[in-house]
């Protein structure tokens, strides 16, 4: 996993333009059954990947925390929603709320999360390649075949089924 992890910032380069090309085209265009594609693509990955070897969403970037997730984790810790604020999140250049910094806060040194019941709804969801209208955040997408090598290889497959 270590090797994969340090070439994929190289490879995610290197594939940059043609991934663009592809997402323009996939956005003009979309076929009727992206959505049911993207999802069987997801699930075929995720039976191959395990998170645990990785992390590398954790270790390199931190998620978007939304009120019910500042909600639900600082009720979690039997806290106020400020003190969980303070304690752990600040605002962004968009005006979101995110980690104070990285490598995430919560993860272990076993790349389990100590919050996961919990966790924020952006790490539930990451990374992102089994969302509905998929199209329409290639912008995303081209950020995560950067960092985690199941989009990576979900894309790349991706481009294979659809021509």
């Amino acid at each position: 996993m270590q090797d994969i992890l340090k070439n994929l910032p190289k490879l995610a380069k290197d594939k940059h333009n043609e991934n663009k090309k592809f997402f323009a085209k996939l956005k003009k265009k979309p076929p009727k059954n992206l959505d049911y594609i993207m999802q069987e693509l997801h699930e075929d990955e995720f039976e191959r990947t395990d998170c645990l070897e990785c992390a590398n969403c954790c270790k390199t970037t931190g998620p978007l925390f939304t009120d019910k997730d500042i909600e639900r984790i600082s009720k979690y810790f039997k806290q106020k929603p400020q003190q969980f604020i303070n304690q752990y999140l600040r605002i962004d250049e968009d005006n979101d709320y995110v980690l104070q910094s990285v490598p995430c806060t919560f993860l272990g040194t076993d790349n389990y999360c100590s919050i996961y019941e919990v966790r924020p709804k952006a790490c539930r969801e990451f990374p992102h390649t089994d969302r509905k209208k998929f199209q329409q955040i290639s912008n995303l997408t081209l950020k995560n075949v950067a960092m985690c090598p199941a989009a990576f290889n979900i894309v790349e497959n991706m481009k294979k089924r659809i021509k």
